[in-house]
């Protein structure tokens, strides 16, 4: 079969938000994805749901030679394959040996240029590379490099004008430091480290070329991080607009399923949090596929159509779309929407929303709804997850409602940690940890036994969107450090940015 070839795609420095336009549309069409340890998880959810991801970071015993096999390998299979590589493909990323092996092998290959840490990290640390006042060129080196080719190295370094830049140089910071100033470079050069530039974990610190290696040590620096060495240092206080944001260092797990983190996570990350992204729950097809099917065929019978959740009104749409082709086949039922987020989704689908409650508590939306007109002998349809709260239906049977409780999907565990998010949250722990909605904190709670966790990470808080949530957290013996007032995503962040 004829190989549809590979795309070597820069995958920026860790920002999910540096991805080029070209390598977002790649991902969106790749039938494989073979992403590195330092690329952003994020970055995944642009490719299709059938895509095979595989990690370096599982295979990461793997020689590179074993690596180009396996590109060759899927290419020949006719699979179109993105190689996602950090930063640039070509700049420190053995990019180029990936493409030659591709060449060699008669492989279709496109490479992608990626934004590089060279000039991201020091723009989210406050040091611009040039500046017309202090310099007019800025040179890249590895400090990585080995001993005989090292002293040559240093020695021209040293001598080159313009701002100077270290790659792979945090493990010999103390031998090429000490290097570069043997070689003439001034011992009171400024100079900055920055590990894991531009993502929320982002650490950076300045100091002097003299005092670097001791000032890394001090504050514990470790891989990845890149060195800046000149008069732009100067100006990190001034521009460091980055580390400025509010709730810069604070590390946030989102607990959200996969189709719908995105939206709190990107507030968060554009707050400048670093969001570690533990899915707990996952939509599947409920057990009872024949209640669905009853009530498709009765929807001309229902007073009211009410959607608890933004799931809901997609899991409910794509099944009615699979029997209908029209949307006037709904019928003239009243649609009521729990939560501005559930509304938006109808909305969009042009659907006029007749009631929204803009308290969830079970009592309170069958009493809002109950305003608009009796619901005695109403027949109701509740359009919502498999084995949800029962509180909601028996609210408005009180009312005098006629209620067909219909599951549109069912709520499970989310097991698959393509990127190592799990182990990693299991070491480390988190200042936050977000739940919105009951189902996540059971799953969660299956996953991790989240009282053992929070004994383990005591200074761990957790956040809650609502009563129902809360209610959850509590019943494992656990209290939401804060609760939000508005019971959706914004309401969440808001309530973040005050603690």
């Amino acid at each position: 079969m004829k190989s549809k070839g590979v795309y070597l795609v820069g995958a920026g420095p860790g920002d999910a938000g540096l991805l080029t336009l070209r390598g977002a549309e790649l991902l969106r069409l790749a039938d494989v994805v073979i992403y590195d340890l330092l690329v952003n998880p994020a970055l995944l959810r642009l490719a299709r749901p059938d895509a095979e991801l595989i990690s370096r970071r599982k295979r990461s015993e793997l020689p590179q030679e074993e690596i180009n096999a396996l590109m060759i390998e899927k290419a020949r299979q006719g699979k179109t394959v993105v190689r996602l590589k950090g930063g640039d493909p070509y700049v420190f990323g053995r990019g180029a040996e990936e493409a030659l092996a591709l060449a060699s092998a008669g492989i279709d290959f496109e490479a992608v240029p990626g934004v590089s840490s060279v000039v991201a990290a020091p723009n989210y640390a406050g040091i611009p590379l040039t500046h017309r006042e202090f310099c007019s060129s800025f040179t890249v080196f590895t400090g990585h490099e080995a001993d005989e080719k090292a002293a040559l190295l240093y020695s021209q370094i040293a001598k080159i004008p313009g701002t100077k830049m270290a790659l792979m140089g945090t493990e010999k910071l103390d031998e090429w430091t000490k290097a570069i100033m043997a070689s003439g470079l001034g011992p009171e050069t400024p100079a900055a480290i920055i590990e894991w530039g531009t993502r929320g974990k982002q650490k950076s610190a300045a100091g002097t070329l003299a005092g670097l290696a001791a000032l890394a040590k001090e504050k514990n620096f470790s891989p990845p991080a890149l060195v800046v060495l000149g008069e732009v240092v100067r100006l990190r206080d001034k521009l460091n607009w980055f580390e400025k944001r509010p709730l810069f260092g604070k590390r946030i797990v989102v607990t959200r399923g996969r189709s719908q983190s995105l939206e709190l996570s990107q507030k968060l990350a554009g707050l400048g949090a670093d969001v570690l992204e533990i899915p707990a729950i996952k939509q599947v097809q409920p057990e009872n596929r024949q209640d669905i099917v009853d009530a498709m065929l009765a929807l001309n019978s229902y007073d009211w159509l009410i959607f608890t959740s933004a799931n809901g009104v997609k899991a409910f749409f794509d099944l009615f779309f699979r029997n209908f082709k029209d949307l006037r086949d709904l019928g003239g039922a009243k649609i009521a929407a729990v939560g501005p987020a559930t509304a938006a989704v109808l909305r969009e689908m042009h659907l006029q929303v007749d009631a929204m409650p803009e308290d969830f508590a079970a009592n309170k939306i069958a009493e809002q709804i109950s305003k608009l007109g009796s619901i005695e002998n109403c027949k109701i349809c509740l359009l919502r997850a498999q084995d949800a709260n029962p509180d909601l239906p028996q609210a408005l049977e009180e009312f005098g409602a006629i209620i067909d409780d219909i599951a549109v999907y069912k709520t499970v565990a989310e097991t698959e940690d393509n990127s190592g998010a799990s182990a990693d949250f299991l070491e480390h722990g988190a200042d936050w940890m977000t739940f919105t909605s009951g189902s996540t904190v059971r799953f969660m709670h299956v996953r991790f036994d989240l009282p053992k966790l929070m004994k383990q990470f005591p200074a761990m808080k957790i956040a809650s969107i609502g009563p129902e949530t809360s209610k959850m957290i509590r019943s494992l013996g656990l209290s939401p450090t804060i609760e939000a007032k508005e019971h959706t995503a914004d309401g969440l962040v808001a309530e973040l940015l005050k603690n």
